[in-house]
């Protein structure tokens, strides 16, 4: 029997954020921009009839406006849902009117969820549904993309491979030029960069490198319900990281499959532009109108929906707090 989509219904909650991070698009507040997604958003969870707690968010309780970790959101009495959000995925990219920024949210069943704990920072490598049997973070630079490219029948020298544009990248920049794959390098936007690579015709095959471990947990929901590879090891980039997870228990030789990551099928996920990216349109004004594009993702049945909308901007003003 069809059952509840809740996709849909969070996806209004990053249609909110993300036209209200909108209008701080280039103007240099990146505070601001997240603070007005974070209220959004917030607010619009909180008038959805389901409940939901974060376990990924952005902050702890004493650091609020930020949606914390344990905060509990919905007016729902019912099974209570893991929550992973991000309200801008791209500060930086928001402030500076760059190519990327998404709002995003991603809902699993209670517990099914990776907890990094301490962990910041993680090693990652995604790939679309073709080339899922073929990574491995234990092999080489070299080896992944022989492979990778083996199982999408291209040549190496065709692969694009998405890196964030860090110092801690100089090396793996230099192994995937050597092995002849070309490099999109992007500043900001981890969920952003491991949706392009496991999505159809972004122009992107493969995501490299160590980003954040929060939105790792994020893109993994995605990632599994759409058939994709993913593959995790914790990579402290400070000493005071590395004591914090050795101390708290984790292996950082470990490497983290998709089930490790995120356990359950019965997950959802959505996203919706706030700046023109290689899968999502920014957000858009017409004459008393705005138009967002989103992605809404259900893991039971692997669907994908792609949405369309134009928000009237008087009415949603005239019912909403929020300054759209």
């Amino acid at each position: 029997m069809p059952t509840r989509n809740l996709g849909l219904d969070l996806m209004r909650a990053t249609e909110a954020a993300a036209l209200a991070a909108a209008r701080f698009v280039g103007r240099g507040d990146k505070e601001g921009g997240d603070r007005a997604a974070v209220e959004a958003m917030r607010l619009l969870l909180n008038s959805l009839d389901f409940r939901g707690r974060v376990v990924i968010g952005e902050g702890e309780k004493d650091q609020a406006p930020m949606l914390y970790n344990g905060e509990i959101l919905g007016r729902g009495n019912d099974t209570l849902w893991d929550l992973a959000v991000d309200p801008v995925e791209g500060t930086r990219l928001l402030a500076l009117g760059r190519y990327g920024a998404i709002s995003v949210i991603a809902a699993a069943p209670e517990g099914s969820l990776f907890n990094p704990g301490p962990g910041f920072y993680a090693a990652k490598l995604v790939v679309g549904p073709e080339a899922r049997e073929a990574i491995d973070l234990r092999a080489s630079v070299a080896e992944n993309l022989k492979e990778i490219a083996r199982a999408l029948r291209k040549e190496v020298r065709e692969l694009t491979v998405f890196v964030l544009d860090k110092p801690r990248h100089a090396r793996l920049v230099e192994e995937i030029r050597t092995a002849g794959a070309r490099i999109s390098l992007q500043t900001d936007g981890d969920v952003a960069g491991a949706l392009a690579a496991v999505l159809p015709d972004t122009g992107v095959d493969v995501l490299m490198g160590t980003g954040g471990t929060p939105e790792g947990v994020i893109a993994a929901v995605a990632v599994r319900a759409l058939g994709g590879g993913m593959q995790m090891r914790l990579d402290p980039q400070s000493e005071e990281e590395r004591w914090n997870l050795i101390h708290a228990g984790y292996d950082l030789e470990k490497v983290y499959g998709l089930e490790a990551l995120c356990a359950a099928e019965d997950t959802h996920f959505a996203a919706t532009g706030i700046t023109d990216g290689p899968f999502l349109r920014g957000v858009r004004y017409g004459e008393r109108r705005a138009w967002t594009e989103s992605l809404v993702i259900r893991g039971a049945t692997g669907t994908l929906r792609k949405v369309e909308a134009w928000h009237r901007l008087e009415k949603l003003r005239g019912i909403s707090p929020v300054a759209y």
